[in-house]
C-alpha cells in the first residue's frame, strides 16, 4: 500500500518521490508551487511515512509498488520526479514501465551508480528512538544528537517523529530500512537504455554526482540533459526552491 497527497487537479500528472528518511510532505512547498501546472503527486515510499511496510526494499520492488499505485489510480501517462533514493527507484520505475508511460524524467542528486555507506549511525540512532520511545521531541533529538552531531540533519530526520500511546515513534520502519541499507547503496537494476527524456539536476556542492559518473549515467540514459544548481548541496530543493522548481517547470513544459 502506497500514500499519496495529492496537490492541484489540472495539467500533465507528475509524481514526486523522496529520499531515504523522507517522505511526501518534505516536499509540500515545491507541490503547491508546480500545482499550478500540474497534477502532483508526492507518495511515500515503502517503510516511509503512511506506506506499508517492505521487508525486501530492493529497487525492483520498490518501483513495483510505486508503478501498481498508479495503474490503481488509473495514471496512465506521468511525469516523474525523484530525489537521492527516490531518484533511483524513478530511474528503475522508468526501466520497468512501458516506454509510453513516463513522459519525462527528472533525477535530483543521484546517480545509477554503487555508493558507500553513510547513514550507519543514524540508523543506530533512529533505532535508538524506537526503542526508547522518548516522551518529547527534545529528548528524541538529545538521543539522536549522540549519533548525529549536524543540527539541520537532526531536525530533518526529526520531522519522522509522531506521537504514540507511550511517547515519540518514528514514522519509519527503521528496521526494514537497516536490513535494507546494503541493497539502498547499490545501483538500479537496468538492463538496457532509457529513451525516457531525462534531466539530472545536480546541487553544486554535492558530491553525490560527480564528473566520474558521467558515463554512467549517458550510457543508460542516452537523452540525458544536466543542470547545476549553485550554491547548493545534496538537499537543493530546499535550499533554492524557487530556482530548483523553475528548472523543473522549464524541463516540463
Amino acid at each position: 500500500m502506497i500514500h499519496a497527497k495529492q496537490y492541484g487537479s489540472s495539467g500533465p500528472n507528475l509524481i514526486v518521490i523522496h529520499g531515504l528518511f523522507g517522505n511526501a510532505d518534505n516536499w509540500h512547498s515545491i507541490a503547491q508551487a508546480l500545482a499550478e501546472q500540474f497534477t502532483v503527486y508526492c507518495i511515500d515510499l515503502p517503510n516511509h511515512g503512511q506506506s506499508a511496510a517492505m521487508t525486501n526494499a530492493t529497487y525492483p520492488n520498490m518501483a513495483e509498488a510505486v508503478l501498481n499505485w498508479a495503474s490503481l489510480n488509473h495514471l496512465d501517462t506521468f511525469h516523474l520526479l525523484g530525489h537521492s533514493m527516490g531518484g533511483k527507484v524513478a530511474m528503475q520505475m522508468a526501466s520497468m514501465a512501458p516506454s509510453a508511460m513516463i513522459s519525462k524524467l527528472i533525477v535530483v542528486d543521484i546517480a545509477p551508480v554503487d555508493y558507500q555507506p553513510s547513514h550507519t549511525r543514524i540508523l543506530e540512532g533512529l533505532m535508538m528512538i524506537d526503542a526508547t520511545q522518548p516522551a518529547s521531541r527534545k529528548e528524541a533529538d538529545t538521543i539522536l544528537s549522540q549519533y548525529e552531531s549536524n543540527l539541520a540533519v537532526r531536525q530533518f530526520l526529526l520531522k519522522n517523529l509522531q506521537r504514540s500511546e507511550h511517547g515519540f515513534k518514528l514514522a519509519l520502519s527503521v528496521k526494514n530500512i537497516a536490513d535494507s541499507y546494503s541493497t539502498i547503496l547499490q545501483k538500479p537494476i537496468i538492463e538496457n537504455a532509457i529513451d525516457t527524456p531525462t534531466l539530472f539536476i545536480k546541487g553544486e556542492n554535492s558530491d553525490y554526482i560527480i564528473a566520474d559518473y558521467q558515463s554512467a549515467i549517458t550510457t543508460v540514459f542516452p537523452q540525458a540533459s544536466f543542470k547545476i544548481l549553485s550554491g547548493t548541496g545534496h538537499w537543493l530543493h530546499a535550499e533554492k526552491p524557487l530556482p530548483f522548481t523553475a528548472l523543473v517547470k522549464r524541463f516540463l513544459a
